[in-house]
Order: structure tokens, then C-alpha cells, then sequence
């Protein structure tokens, strides 16, 4: 058994949803994630702790890699417009 504390699907959620700016969009993405694998968020409480736990950190990767696309491109629009 590992020394680790269990972490509850709910914590998961919270934590990669932590209170911010973009916290709305990337909440989009991880549904956009787990209908992708054939779930929902509410899915997840039904699924056995490891494997909601993997698809949590399966979605939370996936929105983080989105977020920082749609932050990259952002910045990239605001450098062309300053170097016109």
C-alpha cells in the first residue's frame, strides 16, 4: 500500500480547477476530454478510484497543454500587432 493519501476524484477536480481566470475555459476542456474517452465529469464518481484518478490526470494534462496553445497564440498575436 503506498504512503500516499487517497485523493478523491472531487480534490482532483478542485485542484486542477483552481480558482482563476481561465478556470471556466479549462473546465471546457476537460469535459471535452472525457466525452472524448465516452464519460462525463459526474462519470467519474462511478469508475473505480484509479481509474477516475488516471482520467483525471489524463484530462487535466490535455487542458494544460490547450490553455497554454490558447495563451501561446495569444502572445504571438499581441507580438505581430506591437512589431506593425
Amino acid at each position: 500500500m503506498s504512503d500516499q493519501p487517497e485523493i478523491s476524484q472531487e480534490d482532483e477536480i478542485d485542484r486542477c480547477l483552481a480558482d482563476g481566470p481561465q478556470s471556466t475555459l479549462e473546465k471546457m476542456l476537460l469535459e471535452e476530454y472525457l466525452e472524448g474517452k465516452g464519460y462525463r465529469l459526474e462519470d467519474l464518481k462511478n469508475l473505480p478510484p484509479a481509474e477516475a484518478q488516471e482520467l483525471m490526470k489524463e484530462a487535466c494534462a490535455y487542458a494544460s497543454m490547450k490553455l497554454a496553445e490558447v495563451e501561446s497564440k495569444a502572445q504571438f498575436r499581441r507580438d505581430i500587432r506591437f512589431e506593425s
